[in-house]
């Protein structure tokens, strides 16, 4: 069933998505499989053919590259000396899935039954993990935890790396113990990432679930277009309006509009188009078609602090960067076998700890790669070195996401609040504390030349916290503003359908009740196989 000419000349479908990223794609794949819809993808970024988006380490490319990413900032951070916190988003088909840093982490058990307890029938971990699985082609093989033969490739590290094996056996001293499998029966532990890559190469929602769905006649993709307002018939969504190569075009949908910008964009979207906090919406001119106070609030992200430190050897991707020869060959290795350091994702190892035995799963997550920057994105130091960084995974601390003006191209005001409770300054304290006890131990001091930032007089609690504001930023999870939920502050409800309108559904990680226990991606695309499922449903 194709798209049919509509009034004016517009074009008709079944289902417009609004962004072709972690669950845009998916939806677009799914909902156009079995050729009964028609589906517009509209995409504002371009197509996924520049070649560091391929590449697994190319994220350090595109941190800064306007082209594919939005590239916003918060407002000043109260709690982290008042600086702006850099915040990019994926502005490419695929979108973050094309940018980010490819780790493959589910979350915990305890996430999904959370989510649950707190009202939302359908979203246990029992509930999500049949979902995880339809995504998934594990390289492990199938059991009761992983699946083989569908679309997103997830995938080990392509070698290992001295050290990375040298901090999973200093983890294992310190009292965490290894685990070979992050999102098997349990989490805690130390060892490598999975990462969703293909043979060396990225595996995008783009490359996993959008390319083998281009060429079906009843789904359209339309990139460089980028969505201004989402149009009402009384409370009813009828279609949307965007903006493609300097022109407004619009279309609508029999069926349903789905918003999945992201936990920036969406909220942005609809109080664009008059659903939001009925205040804020008249004090920019907007017109309200339905007054939603939870748009834009209960934001989350899980912030990182860095440790970086000299390594006493050369085995690191700095001098990989340093040497014209070793980056030759660097460049060879990959072209040829797909290895080396071009394959690194944004985690190499990893560890998940408790900072409190009376904690019922681990709250802080370890980032271990074996290079080091003054900020991610930017150039590698001149010293051999290597960077572990602690992200508290539960973070109490909310902000929002607020239009500025009526103009779509106006970047919205992002306030993310970090470190705005006692918990959050305790457990990133600790979280340090215990990072610096890991990389303290034997196996890991052979390699350890000094401790560059922070340097090792910076010891008291007070002196950690104070680290933590100055040098603390974003691990680029934000999720939550348009929250799932049955409260009034509840913007979607269990099948992720805008509460008190028809025809108009959210499915992205703005959807999230809170944060998953870990990094996003993966959960973000198990929303998008389960939603797409409970949509088509509802079509029948």
């Amino acid at each position: 069933m194709n798209a049919t000419a509509g009034r004016s000349g517009e074009a008709d479908y079944d289902y417009i998505v609004v962004g072709a990223g972690s669950a845009g794609c998916v939806l677009a794949n799914r909902l156009s499989e079995s050729g009964r819809h028609s589906v517009l993808l509209l995409e504002a970024g371009g197509r996924d053919n520049k070649i560091w988006i391929h590449i697994p380490i190319g994220y350090g490319k595109l941190f800064k590259d306007a082209r594919v990413n939005w590239m916003y900032q918060t407002e000043p951070e109260p709690e982290l000396d008042g600086r702006q916190v850099f915040q990019p988003r994926g502005k490419v088909l695929g979108g973050s899935s094309s940018i980010n840093g490819l780790i493959y982490i589910r979350g915990q058990r305890e996430d999904f039954d959370r989510w649950r307890q707190l009202g939302n029938g359908g979203w246990s971990y029992d509930d999500v993990l049949p979902f995880f699985k339809k995504a998934e082609n594990q390289q492990h093989g199938a059991d009761e935890f992983h699946a083989t033969g569908e679309p997103l490739s997830v995938s080990d590290p392509r070698q290992t790396h001295p050290l990375c094996d040298a901090f999973i056996a200093a983890a294992e001293q310190a009292g965490v113990p290894r685990n070979a499998d992050f999102n098997g029966a349990k989490q805690e532990g130390a060892g490598y990432f999975q990462t969703t890559t293909r043979g060396g190469r990225r595996a995008s929602t783009a490359v996993c679930y959008l390319n083998p769905a281009k060429a079906r006649s009843n789904l359209r993709v339309e990139t460089d277009a980028q969505a201004e307002k989402i149009l009402f018939e009384g409370k009813r969504a009828a279609g949307v309006v965007y903006r493609q190569h300097g022109a407004q075009r619009t279309a609508r949908a029999r069926r349903e509009v789905i918003v999945s910008s992201g936990a920036f964009n969406s909220p942005q979207l609809l109080q664009l188009s008059g659903v939001g906090p009925a205040d804020l919406l008249r004090k920019h001119g907007v017109d309200v078609v339905h007054d939603a106070p939870g748009v834009g609030q209960s934001l989350q992200d899980h912030m990182q602090v860095r440790m970086v430190l000299r390594c006493t050897r050369r085995i690191t991707v700095n001098d990989d960067v340093r040497n014209p020869l070793r980056s030759a060959m660097v460049g060879l290795n990959y072209a040829l076998f797909r290895k080396g350091s071009l394959t690194i994702a944004a985690g190499y190892a990893g560890a998940f700890f408790k900072t409190d035995p009376r904690l019922a799963s681990p709250d802080v997550q370890i980032h271990f790669i074996p290079f080091s920057t003054d900020k991610m994105g930017e150039k590698l130091h001149r010293f051999s070195g290597f960077t572990a960084s602690v992200c508290q995974l539960r973070p109490e601390s909310r902000g929002s996401v607020n239009i500025r003006s009526a103009d779509p191209t106006t970047p919205p005001e992002i306030r993310i609040n970090y470190l705005a409770t006692e918990n959050d300054r305790r457990t990133n304290v600790e979280g340090l504390k215990k990072l610096r006890e890991i990389l303290r131990q034997p196996a890991m001091t052979p390699f350890v030349a000094e401790e560059v930032d922070p340097t090792p007089d910076i010891v008291s609690d007070d002196d950690l916290l104070a680290f933590c504001r100055q040098r603390g930023s974003t691990i680029y999870h934000p999720v939550s503003t348009c929250r799932m939920g049955n409260d009034a502050m509840a913007v979607v409800d269990q099948a992720a359908k805008v509460r008190g309108l028809d025809g108009l559904r959210v499915v992205d990680g703005s959807i999230m009740p809170d944060l998953v226990s870990g990094n996003t991606n993966a959960a973000i695309i198990m929303m998008g196989e389960k939603l797409s499922q409970a949509i088509l449903a509802d079509a029948r």
